[in-house]
């Protein structure tokens, strides 16, 4: 915009205001019938200096704008605004007072114009500087927000590809899936880094981690050094099926892998751990060998060589995942009907223990949730008994009682004895924070009371053997009662006593704290006076624990087993207790998916003599040649056959006994009979 354009739009036109002292030094002269062609020329033929490298000339200097106001103003294309040029004149009069400075504009750019020789070099150089580091940042800031934006878009692309819907802001709670594992979660340091601080913990690793020569970085194990070099051992993964949001996969074993397998179960049968470890000699990553392995180290108390076996496993099985599969989506699923599945989930469920036992909850809690989801619906190793222990003992209240609320709906949470008191217990902790609003506390701590009496109403048989794990002695009215008496421990069904005991064995220590017992001490009495007021919950809660459980289903045997309880394993019911039990895979499921059956072995001691066959076929894994294990085999339910196979192998038995008469010569002993007479 040429300068007469600017007067016209200030209303004001050239030469109508008076001259300042100093104005005689500047040459006038007009926009239109002065041509910018070249440099002008000063007295004596020199150039004067100026701000502006062309040295252009200015027809008012009492009209100038300021420099600084043009700079920060938004612009297109070089072209100021015209917000900007009227704020410009109405504050003409004290812009006027500014000489030495001039801003003609030439083709819609900027320009400096002319100042005294004097001033001009330094003054010059500033107001490059400033400009130029004043550009920068706006290019920064620019960049910055573009990026962020550009994040933003890529973000909404695939949210609407994936089909999820973006109504508005959710809450923090809500933007991750209740099963969503966190990566760094998975690495016991994390937690042990906030205990005792990094230098602590990783002091001795960084050396180490430079000699790594491990070909995958993973997530569930850090790999040492001091293991086999890495193989491939025939172990792969594959994608069955992908639907409704949802991915089924499985691990596979190659040929060379069945061939170790088989070797493995010959090694148990022989029950001598040296063999496996002979077997590992060759296959160092071989997973059930590396299992069973753990749990005879275990049980001859080398904790730290079980735990690192069950680490080499997890290794082992991490570098077989498909690059579809997901350890923190919560969609990926792995049927534990296939045997080839089973290896992951009891290696998960022994590292989950082993960190646990090791003081790292957090983690523990972790890896809970990624067990859970692999298979949610049918739950095999019943990670919801164990998942609120560990939430209390990791102190994740919120999300205990997020899980409650979000699943109580289908799952019937409150069913279940752990649940029923674990949930009320988190509200009540969660109700003594003090970093909490004071509404808050009060209403966590009304929803504990709720919680809790309801609890004692459905399973009264809990509140004694709970005080004395505790070694509480209880009031006498209560001791004294009917509700909580002897009977309420003994009429309740074998199935119910048996999960009790579970959560009493695990659980019991969380409620030993003053202020803990106190409050149950508050809630045991309300529920008295209810039941003496003949509250009719009490009649109903009695009816639904007739109904409900009868008989617990096999994979609460299951996670009993694992579990390692004594008081849950005695509760367990004899046909159950009298199995035999397997380390690499207890308690099978009945619906087995088998993708390779074992070869017949023709066993020399079933062909030779028919004793051994007999004290043979009294093992539990005898199975008859031809016979495979899902045709009802060893352990199966059909009791018939296993009783014909015994009664078989007796008639064979004595049929084969012969008794011979040895008749005696009577020449050589001729005179035996006379001794006697």
């Amino acid at each position: 915009m040429s300068r007469r354009a600017l007067r016209r739009l200030r209303g004001e036109q050239r030469g109508q205001e008076p001259l300042g002292p100093g104005a005689l030094q500047f040459v006038l002269h007009d926009d239109d019938d002065v041509e910018e062609d070249g440099p002008k020329r000063g007295p004596g033929g020199r150039r004067p200096r100026g701000s502006g490298e062309e040295g252009v000339r200015v027809n008012n200097r009492f009209e100038l704008i300021n420099i600084e106001d043009l700079e920060e103003a938004p612009g297109v294309n070089g072209d100021t605004t015209d917000c900007l040029l009227i704020h410009a004149a109405a504050s003409g009069n004290k812009r006027r007072a500014q000489s030495g400075r001039a801003e003609p504009e030439k083709d819609g750019d900027v320009a400096d114009a002319a100042v005294p020789p004097e001033q001009s070099n330094t003054s010059g150089k500033l107001r490059k500087k400033k400009r130029k580091q004043k550009n920068k940042k706006n290019a920064a800031e620019e960049s910055s927000e573009n990026g962020l934006e550009d994040i933003d878009r890529i973000l909404e692309r695939i949210e609407d590809v994936s089909g999820c819907s973006r109504p508005g802001p959710p809450p923090l709670s809500a933007k991750k899936h209740v099963l969503y594992v966190e990566h760094r979660h998975l690495n016991p340091d994390t937690e042990l880094k906030r205990y005792f601080g990094a230098r602590a913990v990783l002091g001795e690793q960084r050396p180490r981690q430079r000699q790594r020569v491990y070909p995958k970085c993973t997530w569930l194990t850090t790999p040492k050094s001091a293991w086999p070099r890495y193989t491939k051992p025939g172990l792969s993964m594959r994608l069955l099926e992908s639907r409704k949001g949802r991915s089924a996969f499985a691990f596979e074993h190659s040929e060379e892998y069945q061939q170790t397998q088989h070797k493995f179960l010959a090694a148990v049968e022989s029950m001598e751990p040296n063999n496996i470890v002979v077997l590992l000699q060759t296959s160092p990553y071989h997973v059930d060998s590396l299992l069973q392995l753990s749990d005879a180290c275990r049980f001859q108390e080398d904790q730290e060589m079980a735990r690192d076996l069950v680490e080499r496993a997890l290794y082992s099985m991490e570098c077989a995942f498909h690059p579809l599969f997901s350890l923190t989506s919560g969609t990926c699923r792995l049927d534990y009907r296939r045997p080839e599945n089973r290896s992951f989930y009891l290696a998960l469920y022994k590292q989950m223990s082993f960190l646990e036992k090791r003081g790292c909850p957090r983690t523990a809690l972790e890896y809970c949730k990624l067990i859970l989801s692999l298979e949610p619906d049918e739950d095999p190793l019943c990670m919801l008994l164990l998942l609120d222990h560990l939430a209390l003992r990791a102190r994740s209240y919120e999300y205990l009682i997020r899980l409650f609320q979000e699943w109580e709906a289908h799952r019937n949470l409150s069913q279940l004895p752990n649940f029923a008191f674990s949930v009320p217990l988190a509200y009540f902790l969660l109700s003594q924070q003090a970093d909490l609003p004071d509404q808050e506390l009060s209403s966590a701590r009304e929803k504990a009371s709720l919680l809790i009496q309801q609890a004692l109403f459905m399973f009264p048989g809990v509140l004694m053997p709970l005080l004395e794990y505790c070694s509480v002695r209880p009031d006498a009215a209560v001791a004294a009662h009917r509700f909580f008496g002897p009977d309420a421990e003994i009429s309740q069904p074998p199935a119910l006593s048996q999960l009790v005991s579970l959560y009493l064995g695990r659980s019991h220590f969380l409620w030993k704290e003053p202020a803990t017992m106190s409050w149950l001490e508050e809630n045991v009495h309300e529920v008295l006076q209810a039941v003496d007021a003949g509250d009719p919950a009490v009649e109903a809660c009695e009816s639904r624990r007739k109904v409900l459980y009868q008989r617990a289903p096999r994979n609460i045997h299951r996670h009993v087993v694992l579990s390692e309880i004594k008081e849950a394993v005695a509760a367990l019911p004899p046909d159950v207790s009298t199995q035999s039990v397997l380390g690499y895979d207890p308690l099978p499921p009945l619906d087995t998916i088998y993708s390779y059956v074992r070869p017949e072995r023709l066993s020399p001691v079933s062909h030779g003599n028919t004793i051994a066959l007999f004290f043979r076929s009294l093992l539990p894994n005898y199975t008859v040649e031809g016979e495979r294990p899902e045709d009802g085999g060893a352990g199966g339910p059909h009791l018939d056959q296993g009783l014909n196979r015994l009664m078989l192998a007796l008639r064979d038995m004595m049929a084969n006994f012969h008794f011979h008469d040895l008749e005696v010569p009577r020449e050589d002993h001729p005179e035996g009979d006379g001794e006697w007479d």
